[in-house]
């Protein structure tokens, strides 16, 4: 079986975001970029999927610029078989990336795809599950274990009220939660060998994958800044600074 991961490349998560001039979106331009993190624990559950013999194949595929193929190096230092770059300097949208990967399921046939349950700079939460309504497999989303029985699945689910377990046919589609597992650090001689791992690179006009989109960015702005907070002296100035100056009684 084959173990199809996603991952992006995204705004390093310890860099803080800053806006361009024109508010057009968050400034990429000499910054630090790296694999999306929920993506991180989707390669790694790939590959421990494939370490206890479940899998025979991990392949990590991105979406976007030339650039990217640093993070499918990345995936590929940890383990990862072989890599597959869709390339575009379109910015798409998740229905767009959806479709897209599909494209990537039908020519390459695996039983599970893996990927994170959103990414970190526009927090959508949508790929996977369209991924899985476009290809007609089970999903269990927001994954923080997952076990094998047979030809199954047992997913255990983050939800709002505590942990739900599915059991779900394959193939299937998972995304993955924070809790599933630890990312491995890729050791110096993976990542000297993932350079020698194969990599596909497809330009996106060969898919015959529409990228237009009847979504557009208007404006992106910084939050606001928050308030210095106020040390009040007893309760009866608390009461009347929630009454008079906050309005909330």
């Amino acid at each position: 079986m084959k173990v199809l991961v996603a991952v992006k490349r995204v705004l390093d998560y310890n860099v803080k975001a800053r806006v361009k001039a024109d508010k057009s979106g968050i400034e990429l331009a000499n910054v630090k970029m790296s694999m999306n993190p929920f993506d991180e624990i989707a390669v790694e559950e790939a590959l421990r999927i494939k370490e206890a013999g479940n899998a025979e194949e991990v392949i990590a595929v991105s979406i976007g610029p030339s650039q990217s193929q640093e993070t499918i190096r990345t995936a590929l230092a940890m383990g990862a078989d072989r890599g597959i770059l869709i390339e575009t300097e379109e910015e798409l949208q998740p229905l767009v990336i959806a479709k897209l990967l599909k494209h990537v399921v039908e020519k390459e046939s695996p039983g599970l795809v893996i990927v994170g349950k959103q990414a970190i700079d526009d927090d959508s939460n949508q790929t996977g599950q369209m991924l899985s309504a476009m290809t007609g497999w089970a999903q269990a989303t927001f994954a923080s274990k997952v076990e094998f029985e047979g030809d199954a699945l047992k997913v255990t689910r983050e939800v709002d009220s505590g942990l739900e377990s599915i059991k779900v046919a394959m193939p299937a589609v998972i995304t993955t939660d924070l809790r599933l597992n630890e990312p491995r650090y890729a050791k110096l001689p993976n990542i000297m060998k993932a350079k020698k791992k194969p990599l596909e690179t497809i330009p996106v006009a060969d898919t015959g994958v529409t990228t237009t989109t009847g979504l557009s960015v208007v404006e992106v702005n910084e939050p606001e800044q928050r308030q210095a907070g106020v040390i009040v002296s007893d309760v009866s100035e608390l009461v009347d600074k929630l009454k008079n100056e906050a309005k909330v009684i």
